[in-house]
């Protein structure tokens, strides 16, 4: 099973662990439904298509690890964004408190924006 884990977010890929945790608040990250996985077959509370990178960032990064530090920079500029903030505070309210699961189809998820995403989350007070 491929994670990344820091207090009070995890990041899993959908692949991994398709079933409900209770207790926990599951958040689907990614812009695109991923493939070969019906939606009745996969649990999540939430589909935050917001709050995954802009096509533009999306295409430009193209999951090429050597372009991860300029990605992240630029995926943290949009989260930043009145747009990302408000993205931001809507799962975080809908959370309410309970650890969040963040739900990714990227193989590599260290590299991905749904790691940057949990550290973004992390810095929240």
């Amino acid at each position: 099973m491929t994670s990344r884990t820091t207090p009070n977010v995890t990041v899993e890929r959908v692949y991994d662990h398709p079933e409900p945790e209770p207790g926990v608040f599951r958040v689907f990250v990614d812009r695109l439904w991923p493939r070969g996985i019906r939606k009745d077959d996969f649990h999540y509370d939430d589909w935050a298509k917001e709050l995954a990178p802009s096509g533009e960032l999306r295409r430009w990064y193209s999951h090429d690890a050597a372009h991860f530090r300029e990605f992240r920079a630029r995926y943290r500029a949009e989260l930043e964004s009145d747009e990302g903030r408000e993205a931001v505070s809507r799962v975080t309210a809908l959370a309410d408190g309970r650890p969040l699961v963040l739900l990714t189809a990227t193989r590599d998820v260290e590299h991905s924006h749904a790691d940057v995403l949990a550290e973004f989350l992390q810095e929240i007070p």
